[in-house]
């Protein structure tokens, strides 16, 4: 459960509440990790924390969210998204889906193996895996 790990890390962590400042700093934290910074393109958000000492964050929204990545698909966003960041890495991840087709699936890590290659990973909770171009996860 996304509650339980965010109580469990929320005492030391930095936390945003302003959704302005969650936007800008969750984009902030995706640059300074070397991810995409339009890996979690979600608006509403009420709070973001990063607990850096163990590399944990979250974002609470104020309403689940649906996006459309123009040449990926379609990802669902619950209202609480949380997980382990570290450079080029989510891992854990929990509140993030992915539809393709009719089927629908949880998304635990993101990942960039080897930067050269130019190709994101993305890890289900089944174990598959499917890699995409990282500039489809990059604000123009």
């Amino acid at each position: 459960m996304a509650s339980a790990m965010i109580k469990k890390f929320r005492e030391k962590a930095k936390i945003f509440l302003s959704e302005e400042l969650c936007k800008k700093k969750s984009i902030e934290l995706l640059e300074e990790m070397k991810l995409p910074n339009n890996l979690l393109p979600v608006n509403e958000m009420e709070e973001m924390g990063i607990n850096k000492e163990d590399g944990f964050f979250w974002l609470k929204l104020k309403k689940a969210q649906r996006y459309r990545f123009p040449k990926v698909g379609e990802t669902l966003y619950a209202t609480e998204i949380s997980g382990f960041i570290e450079p080029r890495r989510l891992k854990d991840l929990k509140g993030v889906t992915a539809k393709e087709l009719m089927l629908t699936f949880t998304i635990t890590e993101i990942y960039i193996e080897d930067p050269s290659t130019g190709k994101i990973s993305f890890k289900t909770s089944s174990g598959l895996s499917r890699q995409h171009p990282i500039s489809c996860f990059e604000l123009p």
